[in-house]
């Protein structure tokens, strides 16, 4: 079982001068990241921190850079970024190319900002590879073409995922089978690689490794038990439901943004519109979306705790959470 860190704050006066003229005197390679499951409460705990030591939020996650899919992917509220300045959300319409190469250099360029002002940076985020790439680099990026993409996700439109995932155990059969044949996103990406390069997505995989640490990083994850992240998981869909996500994706069709893209195959978004396109009863969406959501936290918990460095708190704990911040930034 993994334990969390807990140490009394010691915060006095004293030390938010010191904090201060360390963060203004160009000290600008140190970030704080803030990451963990979905539902965990990532957003309240940045901003606590950056109200705390004059930061600002860096965002790491995959769905909120795009435009115009708010409610699917939680993203922070009106009140949320009054409280605290927000980076790196809404930064790609839904049918534009993004991925961790991309954030990590967009991120790369928000941090300098930041650091130059004498501001704390404060990565929150559950996308894991983001955070990898943000920390490490990728010591290579993978070819894509997004001609090649489109043009497969128009593919998946018109033959369905499971036709192009059996193309796909044709040409790459190590990486489609550890995929799902309903994961179009995955499935397009995959293809486009081999496509480009002319290599399978894993032999790429197989070559790549990551690079040494590009920040000096307090790494911080938020967990709980199982039973109360669950219910903090249903609950929150619940209340997207309550909010309108049907409605936003039925506006996001409409606009054109297909059931193909990478934005619209993801959690939530692919549970309404196989409500919406295939008949699949309300209950039956809701349950699943549930599950899904559940089984996502888990794999991400999974990929979390393979990180060594990483220091793990309980969420509400700010006396843990700004000790460990005011020991770092020091």
């Amino acid at each position: 079982m993994v334990r969390p860190f807990k140490v009394k704050c010691r915060l006095n006066p004293d030390s938010i001068r010191l904090i201060k003229y360390t963060l203004f005197t160009g000290m600008n390679r140190k970030i704080v990241v803030i990451c963990g499951p979905t539902g965990v409460g990532k957003t309240s705990a940045a901003i606590e921190v950056c109200r705390r030591f004059s930061g600002e939020v860096v965002g790491a996650d995959s769905m909120q850079v795009y435009r115009q899919m708010d409610i699917g992917t939680a993203k922070p509220t009106a009140e949320e970024q009054r409280l605290a300045t927000h980076h790196m959300i809404d930064v790609v319409d839904p049918d534009e190319h993004y991925d961790a190469a991309l954030f990590a250099a967009q991120a790369d360029d928000v941090i300098a900002s930041l650091g130059g002002k004498g501001v704390l940076p404060v990565v929150a985020g559950g996308t894991g590879l983001y955070v990898k790439a943000l920390i490490h680099g990728l010591s290579e990026a993978i070819p894509s073409d997004k001609g090649v993409s489109q043009r497969l996700e128009a593919e998946v439109s018109e033959l369905g995922s499971a036709a192009l995932h059996a193309r796909l155990a044709q040409v790459d059969p190590d990486y489609a089978a550890k995929i799902s044949g309903n994961d179009p996103a995955r499935i397009v990406r995959a293809l486009s690689v081999y496509e480009v390069t002319g290599k399978p997505l894993s032999a790429h995989h197989a070559e790549h490794a990551f690079a040494e640490s590009r920040y000096e990083a307090l790494k911080i994850c938020l967990f709980s038990d199982r039973e109360t992240l669950y219910d903090r998981i249903n609950r929150r869909v619940d209340l997207m439901v309550e909010e309108g996500l049907l409605d936003e994706v039925r506006g996001l069709l409409a606009k054109g943004y297909h059931r193909g893209l990478k934005s619209m195959g993801s959690i939530g978004y692919r549970h309404m519109v196989e409500h919406l396109e295939d008949g699949v009863s309300w209950e039956e969406t809701i349950r699943l979306l549930k599950r899904d959501t559940r089984r996502f936290a888990k794999r991400q918990l999974t990929w979390f705790r393979s990180d060594a460095e990483m220091t793990w708190l309980a969420p509400g704990d700010h006396d843990g959470l700004f000790s460990a911040v005011e020991e770092f930034i020091i």
